[in-house]
């Protein structure tokens, strides 16, 4: 089975397509804050998804890394907007300490091909 990669750099690819299965490499925003990180994060994950041939009704999983628990309800506050015309996904969402101290959301997704 071909393996596609769209976005590749030396440590990474954005996207890598297996089969009818679309996997993001961690998407992280800009912006001060957790809402205009997560908005920008999900901007990029729409268009990574279009890229690959799908889109975030196909989203089969959703992992969210919070570098501070305490912004679940403010980072849920965006998702659920920006899923709620959509079948929602699998979900998980936990606290990790990101690559750097600005970053305050990290969005990592597996969906299908359309």
């Amino acid at each position: 089975m071909t393996i596609t990669r769209i976005e590749t750099g030396p440590r990474m690819s954005e996207v890598v397509i297996h089969g009818d299965t679309v996997y993001l490499a961690g998407q992280v925003g800009e912006g001060e804050s957790v809402t205009a990180q997560t908005k920008s994060a999900l901007e990029e994950i729409e268009r990574l998804l279009g890229l690959a041939g799908s889109s975030k009704a196909h989203i089969l999983r959703a992992t969210i890394w919070l570098a501070d628990m305490a912004d679940f309800e403010e980072m849920n506050a965006v998702w659920d907007g920006w899923i709620a015309d959509v079948p929602a996904p699998t979900r998980a969402t936990g606290e990790a300490r990101l690559a750097t101290q600005d970053y305050k959301v990290e969005i990592i997704i597996i969906a299908a091909r359309a």
